[in-house]
């Protein structure tokens, strides 16, 4: 009997999740939804049938979208992923029309309203929104649509999100003809006692796991510990639970809000570049320089510097084509204290080398390790209990605000054949912190995307507006900053106004006004 439920077990190609991944079914609640995201906006007039049968023929290259988690009883081990038997597409797909006008305030409401909503844990989890009549956007033309897409982080990081996305879109203008998909015949799902069954044989495999899990974490921390007695720095980088309270780390709302700016690619890079600092410090900079603007305005501006958390990938060439978790993360001061640009950039610059450098020291995967050292039913009713009775506010901020960074493709991207304007993210907010800030870059430009809820940011148009006067304020200090450390010259000549702030998309910027305009809120 037991080896026909085993062989039982082995047809149904269970794929257990990771601790990391699980973390996000921990963190899940009525009001943190903990879908990752993005809005692609498509010129010209794809129509919806021929998107459908886009993802129908591409569906089996992408076998996470059509499988589900089963848990296993009593939660003595992590969920797996079994296909589904029941999976119907037309149960993924949605199909909207923008109100007129149909501009960008309207695309956003519809954004923040589709990531507002939990996806069915019963049903493979995600879901794309088709959105048509973007007909009051005068970049594009009549007739272009937005893919707003939303997949549950248990199965999927950012960089696994721009994989997934090389597979919907093509690099050519021209649209591949799509042979017809193989026959998807699932196995039933799998029962209670095989579940429970291959739980128990995977630990008899490797009863040591959790010893050995906790030795690698010590070791981890004896290393910290070294490098930090034999610091080259002047201070040490900060750790989590030490950020200053503010307005930001409180709990949230169930609805959520949403903005992006656009900012030009080569601009940002020339900062870098005059700078000697990374892109990703720019970057970083620039959100410290809106962040502090608009908590300064409230007057909510801490005297200690704001902490972000920046993920950071460890994914290996062997890791490369999986989809789930592959993340970890470091610790970096904002230096919103500091009022000049400049400064603030060069400290954050400091501050991410630091931090790098310690966070090599403690090991790429610790954080994945700890996760994989606590038992999954422990983990979902420790942080059920956290989220209830509010716990979040009885300690000081993990972090204030997450800003996460994708790279994605230089180069233009089609959806059968149809021209991939612009490609913006998304990414949950939990109780504690109720601000994350998406960076992705494409085809020569850059969108900073910022989502919060309604009750920690109502004014996030105002925010995405402080995120455009930062980037320019950076810009004009850096160019001053240029024209300081000139030699003289013994001839003084006049000297031309200086092209400021990103002036290439000036008229782009206007026609774009009422997206970064503050709303209603």
């Amino acid at each position: 009997m037991i080896e026909g439920v085993l062989n039982s077990f082995i047809k149904t190609n269970m794929q257990p999740i990771s601790g990391m991944d699980a973390a996000f079914l921990h963190a899940e609640t009525p009001t943190s939804p903990m879908h990752i995201g993005g809005i692609a906006i498509v010129e010209g007039s794809l129509k919806f049938d021929a998107f459908r049968e886009m993802i129908r023929k591409r569906l089996h290259q992408m076998p996470r979208l059509r499988k589900k988690l089963v848990f296993v009883p009593f939660s003595i081990d992590y969920p797996y992923w079994v296909d589904d038997p029941d999976f119907d597409l037309d149960l993924h797909l949605r199909r909207v029309a923008l109100p007129a006008p149909g501009g960008w305030a309207e695309l956003r409401e519809m954004a923040a309203q589709t990531y507002s909503e939990h996806l069915d844990r019963s049903r493979p989890l995600w879901e794309f929104t088709f959105v048509e009549g973007l007909d009051g956007i005068p970049q594009l033309p009549k007739g272009s649509v937005a893919v707003i897409s939303k997949i549950h982080h248990v199965a999927i990081d950012g960089m696994g999100g721009v994989g997934l996305m090389s597979i919907m879109f093509e690099t050519t203008e021209k649209p591949r003809e799509l042979p017809e998909p193989p026959p998807y015949n699932p196995p039933p799902l799998p029962n209670e006692l095989s579940m429970v069954l291959n739980s128990t044989a995977t630990f008899a495999k490797d009863p040591f796991k959790l010893p050995r899990l906790l030795g690698n974490i010590v070791s981890s921390g004896i290393r910290t510990t070294m490098l930090s007695s034999q610091s080259q720095f002047k201070k040490l980088p900060t750790t989590p639970f030490n950020a200053p309270r503010t307005s930001l780390n409180g709990t949230l709302a169930a609805r959520r809000k949403w903005n992006l700016v656009i900012l030009e690619l080569d601009r940002v890079k020339a900062l870098k570049s005059k700078m000697g600092t990374t892109f990703n410090d720019v970057i970083l900079a620039i959100c410290s320089g809106a962040l502090r603007k608009y908590l300064k305005e409230k007057k909510q501006l801490p005297d200690k510097s704001l902490v972000a958390g920046i993920p950071v990938s460890i994914r290996t060439k062997e890791d490369s084509g999986a989809i789930g978790n592959r993340i970890s993360n470091m610790v970096v001061q904002l230096e919103t204290q500091l009022a000049d640009p400049v400064e603030r950039l060069e400290a954050i610059h400091e501050n991410t080398v630091r931090s790098k450098t310690y966070h090599k020291a403690l090991g790429a995967k610790t954080m994945s390790d700890m996760a994989e050292a606590v038992p999954f039913g422990l983990a979902n009713q420790a942080y059920r209990i956290y989220s209830r009775y509010k716990l979040s506010q009885l300690h000081k901020p993990i972090y204030n605000v997450m800003i996460t960074n994708v790279p994605g493709p230089p180069i233009p991207l089609y959806m059968q054949g149809h021209k991939m304007v612009a490609m913006s993210g998304m990414a949950p907010i939990i109780d504690g912190m109720g601000l994350i800030i998406t960076v992705f870059s494409y085809n020569g430009s850059v969108t900073i995307s910022s989502t919060s809820d309604a009750k920690t940011m109502p004014d996030i148009d105002t925010f995405s507006r402080y995120i455009l006067e930062s980037a320019n304020e950076l810009e004009e200090a850096v160019l001053n900053y240029e024209k300081e450390k000139a030699p003289k010259k013994p001839k003084k000549e006049p000297v031309a106004e200086s092209d400021i702030l990103f002036a290439k998309m000036k008229s782009h910027l206007k026609e774009h006004a009422e997206h970064i305009k503050p709303g209603k809120g």
